[in-house]
């Protein structure tokens, strides 16, 4: 801005959206310190860069409260993550699927993940018909995207709320 143009000549364009045309630095720094205005750089890629004359203070106000007003807006997704095996007893499958609705109630996303150790990484199938289950109780509140590879120690299921 200012006396920072590196610039030799520039497209300025006035505070209020009227065009000057290409002038030379000095000829746009005289006419924004007419105005009591600053010359800012709004494209220094383009031949010849464009300036525009302006309250910097002012623009530079207005973009912060514009990005606070934008980061309000924004909306956080929260993945929480529920751990299984493969030999889940009843009560605590019926205890897990209520934290599951709890978190779903939420909009949280929620990650059900099932871990196989030892000789249960044979037996995978057993596994997939936990978490398959698991998913089935939740049809009808959230969109299951289920996760499962063959050699995958790990096989899970994630969970994201309907809209």
């Amino acid at each position: 801005m200012n006396e920072r143009i590196r610039a030799r000549e520039i497209r300025v364009i006035g505070d209020d959206g009227e065009q000057f045309g290409v002038l030379s630095v000095r000829e746009a720094l005289a006419i924004a310190a007419e105005r009591e205005l600053d010359l800012v750089e709004i494209s220094p890629n383009a031949t010849p860069p464009v300036c525009k004359i302006m309250d910097y203070g002012k623009f530079k106000y207005e973009k912060t409260k514009k990005d606070k007003e934008n980061k309000k807006k924004q909306k956080n997704i929260v993945v929480k993550e529920i751990r299984i095996k493969p030999h889940i007893d009843e009560h605590d499958k019926a205890t897990k699927i209520s934290q599951i609705k709890k978190f779903i109630e939420k909009d949280h996303k929620v990650k059900v993940s099932l871990r196989l150790t030892g000789r249960e990484r044979l037996h995978a199938d057993s596994a997939i018909k936990v978490l398959d289950e698991f998913a089935s109780h939740f049809e009808e509140l959230a969109v299951i995207e289920k996760k499962y590879g063959k050699e995958q120690v790990q096989k899970f299921i994630l969970l994201s709320p309907k809209k």
